[in-house]
């Protein structure tokens, strides 16, 4: 994955799995998803410019181009394991979705107490959760405010441990940390959420 879209893999890991979106929903336009990799391509192009050429570059990211961009290009956005996302812009830094995920690695991969939520479940099943999402000074950090793990509510360890597996790479050989600011890719000095949209700023 490219750092941009890296991002918006950490956004939809870290944050964006919430209650708030649930259930089919239509296929979205494939121009909303093309408006969105334009806007990528530009937001790329404008990081690789020299400090002292590079101008202050905002860019707005509708929740429909995001939610297309999603649906349409999933293998360029998302790990492996996570499909059917769907993502909530609520405003002022409120964000929400919901994705489909794989446990069947996450739940074989250590040994599991009767008290553990995930040594019940496995399989491709939903999992929501919301926070605030802040991001400014290039780095972003996330207030979870609830979760869920196939319609049942889960601590945020569960939610951790989904994400800190699906999240390794490189940078992160632990995977994203809830608790941690993570860094913004491409030069991103800030990230504004607002209602249906949200604001890059570079």
């Amino acid at each position: 994955m490219s750092a941009c879209t890296t991002g918006l893999a950490l956004l939809l890991c870290a944050g964006a799995l919430g209650a708030a979106v649930q259930g089919p929903f239509p296929a979205p336009a494939r121009k909303e998803a093309e408006r969105l990799s334009q806007k990528v391509v530009s937001i790329r192009a404008h990081a690789q410019q020299t400090d002292s050429a590079r101008r202050v570059l905002r860019t707005v990211l509708t929740e429909s181009e995001v939610n297309a961009y999603l649906f349409w290009d999933p293998d360029d956005a998302l790990p492996a394991g996570i499909t059917e996302p769907r993502l909530e812009l609520a405003g002022e830094g409120r964000v929400s979705a919901r994705a489909v995920v794989d446990l069947t690695a996450i739940r074989t991969q250590r040994e599991r107490g009767w008290l553990d939520p995930l040594a019940y479940v496995g399989g491709r099943v939903p999992v929501t959760a919301s926070g605030v999402i802040r991001a400014r000074d290039g780095l972003a950090t996330l207030d979870l405010t609830g979760a869920t793990v196939a319609g049942v509510s889960v601590p945020k360890s569960v939610l951790q441990e989904l994400v800190s597996y699906y999240t390794r790479s490189p940078q992160f050989p632990e995977g994203v940390d809830l608790d941690a600011p993570f860094p913004l890719p491409a030069s991103i000095r800030e990230v504004r959420v607002g209602k249906g949209e949200a604001t890059v700023i570079q």
